[in-house]
C-alpha cells in the first residue's frame, strides 16, 4: 500500500485534469456529429493520462538527477529528492508508462483509422512517438528542451495541437476554424500553468542552470507574458462563441471569471512562493472550462 502511494505521488494526480483538457474541447466541437465515438473518446482520455504520468515520472527523474530539485525548491517535494524511489525503479516506471501509453496509442489508432487509412495510422503512431519523447525530454537528458526555454513551445503544441485538433480529427477526419481557435486557446491556458510553474521556481531554476523562458525573460517580462498567455486564449474562446450558434454560448464564460480574479492577483504576488496555489487555480479553471465547452456543445 505503501508503494502505491509512492507511485501515485510520483504520478502528480493534480495535473492530470489539464492533460485532458484539450481532448474534451476537441471531442466536444464533434459530439454532435453522426460519426461521433464514445468508445474513441474513452481512449483518448486513457491515453493523454498516461503521456501526461510519463512526463511526470520523466521530470521526477530529470529534475532529480541534474539536483534542480533541491532544498531551494519551493514546489511540492518530489518522490527521487525525498530518497522513496531510486533512480533505476524510476527509469524503469517511465519505461513501463511509455509501453503502456504506445499500446493504448496503437488501439485507439487501429479503432479509429483501421487498415484502411494506414496514411493517418502512420501520422498519429509517429505522433504518439514524439509524445512520449516530448513527455521524457524535457528534463531529461543533456538536451533537455525544458532547460533551454523550449517548454512552452511544446506544451503549446501538444496540449494545444496535438491535444485538441488531434481528437477532432481522430472522430471527425477534418479540421475546421472554430477546433484551431480552441486548440491555441487551450495550448496558452497549458503554457500559462507552466509559466506560473516557473515564476515560482525561477530562483532556484537560474542557480542550477535551467534556462526556462521565465529565467531568460526575468520577473517583470514574465508577468507580462503571463497576461498575454491568458488574455489571447480568453480572447480566442469569446471569438470562437460569437460566431458559433449555440443557444447556451455563455455557459463557458463563467470558467473565465475566477482566471480575471487569478491575473488581478498576480499583479500583487512578489514573493515566489505565492505563485503556487496561482498555478492550481489556473490549471483547475482550464479543466473547468473544457468540462463546459463539453456541456455547452453536448446541450446545443
Amino acid at each position: 500500500m505503501q508503494q502505491i502511494k509512492v507511485w501515485l505521488s510520483a504520478a502528480r494526480l493534480r495535473t492530470l485534469p489539464l492533460s485532458i483538457s484539450g481532448i474534451l474541447v476537441g471531442n466536444a466541437l464533434s459530439l454532435n456529429q453522426p460519426d461521433f465515438s464514445w468508445s474513441l473518446f474513452v481512449l483518448m482520455l486513457l491515453t493523454a493520462i498516461s503521456f501526461q504520468i510519463i512526463s511526470n515520472f520523466a521530470n521526477d527523474y530529470g529534475d532529480g538527477v541534474k539536483g534542480t530539485d533541491n532544498e531551494n525548491r519551493i514546489g511540492p517535494k518530489r518522490v527521487l529528492q525525498q530518497g522513496l524511489l531510486s533512480k533505476q525503479v524510476l527509469k524503469n516506471g517511465i519505461i513501463v508508462m511509455s509501453l503502456v501509453a504506445l499500446l493504448l496509442a496503437c488501439i485507439l489508432i487501429f479503432i479509429a483509422f483501421g487498415a484502411q487509412s494506414l496514411v493517418y495510422g502512420a501520422i498519429f503512431f509517429v505522433l504518439a512517438l514524439l509524445s512520449v519523447w516530448a513527455a521524457i525530454s524535457y528534463t531529461v537528458g543533456v538536451k533537455a528542451y525544458g532547460y533551454r526555454g523550449l517548454g512552452d513551445f511544446f506544451v503549446l503544441l501538444f496540449f494545444g495541437g496535438v491535444g485538441v485538433l488531434g481528437s477532432y480529427f481522430i472522430q471527425l477526419k477534418a479540421f475546421s476554424w472554430p477546433v484551431l481557435l480552441l486548440g491555441l486557446a487551450i495550448g496558452l491556458f497549458s503554457a500559462a500553468v507552466l509559466n506560473l510553474n516557473n515564476m515560482r521556481d525561477r530562483i532556484n531554476d537560474g542557480v542550477v542552470g535551467k534556462k526556462t523562458l521565465v529565467v531568460l525573460l526575468g520577473a517583470k517580462a514574465a508577468k507580462r507574458y503571463h497576461f498575454i498567455l491568458i488574455g489571447s486564449a480568453m480572447l480566442l474562446i469569446t471569438i470562437v462563441f460569437l460566431i458559433t450558434s449555440c443557444t447556451f454560448f455563455w455557459i463557458p464564460f463563467i470558467a473565465l471569471i475566477p482566471l480575471i480574479m487569478h491575473l488581478i492577483r498576480i499583479i500583487k504576488i512578489s514573493d515566489p512562493k505565492q505563485f503556487d496555489p496561482e498555478l492550481k487555480k489556473v490549471a483547475l479553471s482550464t479543466f473547468f472550462l473544457s468540462v463546459l465547452i463539453f456541456i455547452t456543445l453536448l446541450i446545443g
